[in-house]
């Protein structure tokens, strides 16, 4: 920040991006390799990675094939595994960073307080931690899994023990020879459990709802593998896709024809009964929904962690928390020395938009009331010079969210083009072209199996699916592949 006759001026950008994950930090290269310099990347962590920093839990994966879950303009030959971890997905965003020369626009330990729109200055005034930034354009990519989400239920502050979210992991705590409890039965759950299993005395899984279950097909890479892609960078390229068009045919179930889950429900049905042999146990994690209804997890350890003799299952969720440990529904008070939540993220909620307001102060939460909606899930009426990245309904539940995230970001840079050639101040998508987009979406995701009844963090306080894209993911790229000024009021 500068100094002019004593008074500290904003540090000043064309663009100002939050977060530092796959969003933030694709969106700083592809700036970069644009010859664009004026840029900044708020990220309140102590290093790059987004979700792939904060979530450090035992076990912790992703459950997307590693060709596809990284940078097209930046394939890894060196993944160990074909679904990628925690570690390596992190340690990549790192080298990436690194490599494309974006890290001197990195500002850590930043942490974003506050923006609003400067209509006289046509700029966004951001508050953070640190100093105070002004840029033309911000881009929000701090993305749907930045912050834990807590049960809501009594008691917790009277908790004597240790407790934590999986994705705020208390390394400092040994859990061997100790009585854990475990809320949740989401993704990251089924991949702790089985981790942390082997070394605590007493394991308790509460469960609100039984996921789908599918069979995982992780296995290493092979040396020769890894030594061919690096080889020939083409051939990965060719997984790449193969691996890409297989999963695009899992639109057929989830949005097409939802009547082919049956099918996988079958193999998810048997996949269960082969791993569990006690009827009772199998009962409990028995889904009564339609399977991709909710999120379909992969594992091949979860059900065979839940049936060791140290781990006991609870249905029904939480009643309350005492002094000592967690009360279930049934009133039975079970005593833990630590418990540790696997409840999910803040996804519908969308944190940023608590502090990012317009002009007239209005944050963007009070403009949705309840049900994020946004133009392409990018750019939002009111709130000029403003594109989410990961924003409302560009979420999947089949393929790679990197996909999502170029083809948004191709948008991104097509507008801040658009408002340099046209000499512009400002850009605004038109309120009538957005809710004739979101029309559209809600017509399509009527018919969907993500619609079929079941309560999942799809859903927002109105009960609206304000997460998934309803269609094949190119269709979404070819909607994105050019900026339709046409969209916009440019001034």
């Amino acid at each position: 920040m500068d100094v002019f006759g004593g008074v500290r001026l904003a540090e000043q950008h064309e663009v100002a991006i939050i977060g530092s994950g796959f969003s933030g930090l694709g969106t700083a290269i592809r700036l970069k390799q644009e010859g664009r310099d004026d840029f900044v990347v708020l990220e309140r962590g102590d290093d790059v990675g987004g979700t792939w920093h904060f979530n450090t839990y035992p076990g912790c994966a992703c459950d997307v094939p590693s060709h596809l879950y990284s940078f097209s303009f930046a394939p890894n030959p060196e993944w160990t595994q074909t679904y990628s971890r925690q570690p390596e997905i992190g340690a990549y965003l790192k080298r990436v960073a690194t490599e494309f020369g974006v890290r001197p626009h990195i500002r850590l330990n930043t942490t974003v307080t506050g923006a609003q729109w400067d209509d006289e200055a046509c700029e966004w005034v951001i508050s953070t931690s640190g100093e105070e930034v002004r840029a033309k354009v911000l881009v929000a990519a701090a993305g749907p899994l930045a912050d834990p989400k807590l049960p809501d239920v009594p008691g917790l502050d009277e908790f004597e023990g240790e407790a934590w979210h999986s994705a705020r992991w208390n390394h400092d705590y040994d859990l061997k020879g100790k009585r854990v409890a475990v809320v949740g039965t989401g993704a990251s759950s089924i991949q702790l459990v089985p981790s942390i299993q082997p070394d605590v005395s007493e394991l308790h899984v509460f469960q609100r709802t039984p996921p789908w279950i599918f069979p995982h097909t992780t296995r290493p890479t092979t040396r020769f593998e890894r030594q061919l892609y690096k080889r020939v960078p083409a051939l990965q390229r060719v997984v790449r896709g193969g691996i890409y068009t297989g999963r695009e045919t899992a639109v057929l179930g989830f949005v097409k024809e939802p009547r082919i889950m049956k099918a996988v429900e079958g193999l998810a049905k048997r996949h269960r009964e082969k791993a569990i042999t006690d009827p009772e146990l199998r009962q409990k994690v028995t889904p009564d929904y339609t399977i991709g209804c909710k999120r379909i997890l992969p594992s091949n350890k979860w059900y065979p962690a839940l049936a060791q003799p140290n781990v006991e299952l609870h249905t029904g969720g939480v009643s309350r928390f005492t002094r000592r440990g967690v009360v279930d529904r049934d009133g039975v008070e079970h005593e833990v020395d630590a418990i540790i939540f696997g409840t999910g993220f803040q996804v519908t909620e969308m944190p940023a938009a608590n502090f990012i307001r317009n002009a007239a102060g209005e944050s963007l939460n009070e403009a949705w009331k309840g049900s994020p909606r946004a133009y392409l899930g990018t750019a939002i009426p009111g709130f000029p010079n403003l594109f989410f990245l990961l924003g409302p309904n560009t979420g999947l539940g089949h393929s790679s969210m990197v996909y999502m995230i170029e083809s948004q970001i191709a948008y991104v840079l097509g507008a801040i083009r658009a408002l340099r050639s046209n000499g512009a101040r400002r850009l605004e998508v038109r309120r009538e072209v957005e809710e004739r987009y979101n029309a559209e979406l809600s017509k399509q995701l009527d018919g969907t199996v993500w619609n079929t009844g079941c309560a999942s963090w799809y859903l927002d306080d109105t009960g609206r699916n304000a997460t998934l894209w309803p269609d094949w993911t190119w269709k979404f790229r070819q909607r994105t592949a050019k900026f339709d000024e046409s969209a916009y009021t440019v001034a």
